[in-house]
């Protein structure tokens, strides 16, 4: 049990340590909660934080149940459990997706203010977010961004089913989990605190993170430059 998303970033810190002020590294946070756990990160690991948005695609009569999600790139990744389930078809679904896709490039103009994603080829990236139930936006981010060829693509999540986690480990070079409690009922269970994140919260967490990170390197200017974020 985390008390809130910031206690399960500074959590996640002990364990990437090892990439802490890496000038090939940086954090990419899956909107919206998971943008408060990797500012946490780029705090204690002085690594830049972005976000990297994918969208779930909700059932027509039950918005929460995931059929599948889009990335911000286009890969779309479909639970075929769960499209059998509803008997659904790729194309029985291309309403929902263009819907996402809207959502998508709304908060990318919103929380990228007109910058672009990184460059992440041949970068280390770890992916964060404050959890995983079906997987199914975090199989989508990653998916995506391995089109981009990261040197390293690694998983960061405080907590998670164990067959889903089991499958988050084939997606990424390395997995860091804090917690994979039997029974999981949802990611929220397991935090005392987890208020909604908004969209302003996440401009907020990316612009103290790049102020943050700006007056470390100020402070320490013999720390080796990151590449441009």
């Amino acid at each position: 049990m985390f008390r809130n998303r910031e206690e399960a970033g500074r959590r996640l810190v002990d364990r990437l340590i090892q990439y802490r002020e890496d000038p090939a590294a940086l954090i990419l946070a899956l909107p919206r909660g998971g943008v408060a756990v990797g500012y946490q990160l780029s705090l204690g690991l002085h690594l830049p934080l972005d976000v990297f948005i994918t969208r779930k695609l909700g059932a027509p009569d039950n918005s929460e149940f995931a059929l599948g999600a889009v990335g911000e790139t286009g890969t779309v990744h479909l639970n075929p459990s769960a499209m059998a389930a509803y008997g659904f078809s790729p194309k029985d679904i291309e309403d929902v997706v263009r819907v996402q896709q809207q959502e998508i490039a709304r908060r990318q103009a919103l929380y990228r203010q007109g910058r672009h994603l990184p460059t992440l080829t041949d970068r280390i990236v770890i992916l964060v977010d404050d959890g995983i139930a079906t997987g199914s936006t975090f199989f989508a981010s990653a998916q995506s961004i391995r089109h981009f060829k990261p040197g390293r693509l690694i998983g960061a999540i405080p907590v998670g089913p164990p067959d889903t986690i089991q499958e988050a480990r084939r997606q990424v070079d390395e997995l860091v989990v804090l917690a994979t409690p039997e029974p999981f009922w949802a990611v929220g269970n397991h935090y005392i605190d987890f208020a909604q994140v908004s969209d302003h919260d996440v401009v907020e967490y990316l612009n103290l993170a790049d102020e943050s990170l700006l007056a470390w390197k100020e402070r320490a200017p013999s720390a080796t430059a990151s590449p441009p974020h």
